[in-house]
């Protein structure tokens, strides 16, 4: 009960993280990589130190292939994001990063992608995180349909898009700040994160909701009177340790997968792992406590009268008995 007693204050603290979030979003902005606006993705690993970086991005410039940006990543490696190059450019942006042959590199990864391509798998990438909120809203409004009472079933899927929203929103800010400062673009594995978030958390979220649902047709079985708020309440409680134990496997996996695992997937890791904490504070902390102010601001009653459903059916069969004892 502590948690949806102190609901207002979890709420206040949500809202404050929100407005950073959205702030970040906003005034730093969200770079797209070459998978959504196209061009040309060189990475190559110097069996050497690197050369300046400076000096590379200098003679890169002469080669007037546009805007042109240089990233260092660990020790011996970089990667060149330009417009499409064709193969003549590709071999002379090889050679100025090698320094005409001093400095020995691999080239890792070539990836050339056209604009149109690129706003196509934009395009995508939306329609599918639109396409699964979509469907989780259906599902959740079909699951809860015989839980009317005292919250609507459409109410439950209403809750869990509100979290949705949070959930996407969190780590597309942290992500907007990490891109401000290292370089980071949103790639096609940033949507990948995304959609994976969205799955993770609304499983969390209607392991709480199954178990109000759970309490709320015991309840009407039972004919037991308990206020919707301590229905809550307990169904958080009850499933507060698995979902802590079930974020906290997931929380180290990806630890690992950040600071082990391959340069490529770092990014991936660390959007997965700021959604993952954020799908579990709002799980725990958002959903279920959100359902009671929308109980009291949808239903006259956030209590389930059930001793005035069992009243209302014995009158009924009362009506009915002096109904047919008349027509006799």
């Amino acid at each position: 009960m502590y948690i949806v007693n102190h609901r207002g204050l979890f709420f206040a603290i949500t809202g404050i993280i929100l407005a950073i979030a959205v702030g970040a979003i906003l005034f730093l902005h969200l770079p797209l990589s070459i998978d959504f606006t196209g061009g040309s993705l060189v990475q190559v690993t110097y069996t050497a130190p690197r050369p300046d970086t400076v000096l590379l991005q200098k003679n890169l410039a002469a080669l007037n292939l546009g805007e042109v940006s240089l990233l260092p990543s660990g020790t011996n490696d970089v990667t060149l994001r330009a417009r499409t190059l064709t193969p003549a450019e590709h071999t002379q942006a090889l050679a100025v990063l090698s320094e005409n042959g001093k400095a020995a590199l691999t080239e890792d990864r070539f990836t050339s992608i056209g604009p149109s391509l690129g706003t196509q798998l934009g395009q995508k990438a939306l329609w599918a995180i639109l396409a699964v909120i979509v469907a989780i809203v259906l599902y959740i409004a079909w699951a809860f349909r015989r839980v009317s009472k005292p919250v609507s079933s459409w109410i439950y899927g209403v809750t869990v898009v509100a979290i949705l929203v949070h959930d996407i929103i969190i780590p597309a800010g942290f992500y907007a700040i990490l891109a401000h400062f290292t370089g980071a673009q949103v790639d096609s594995l940033f949507a990948v994160a995304l959609l994976a978030i969205l799955g993770y958390s609304v499983n969390d979220t209607i392991v709480i909701f199954d178990r109000v649902r759970e309490h709320l047709a015991h309840n009407i079985r039972e004919h037991i009177v308990e206020p919707f708020e301590e229905t809550v309440g307990k169904s958080i409680t009850e499933t507060l340790g698995r979902s802590i134990n079930t974020s906290l496997t997931v929380v180290l996996a990806l630890l690992a997968l950040a600071f082990v695992g391959s340069a490529a997937t770092v990014n991936f890791a660390i959007v997965l792992l700021v959604g993952v904490v954020a799908g579990t504070y709002s799980s725990i902390l958002l959903a279920a406590p959100l359902l009671v102010p929308l109980a009291k601001a949808f239903a006259k009653d956030a209590n389930i009268s059930l001793s005035d459903k069992k009243g209302s059916k014995e009158k009924k069969m009362v009506n009915r008995t002096e109904k047919k004892s008349g027509k006799k």
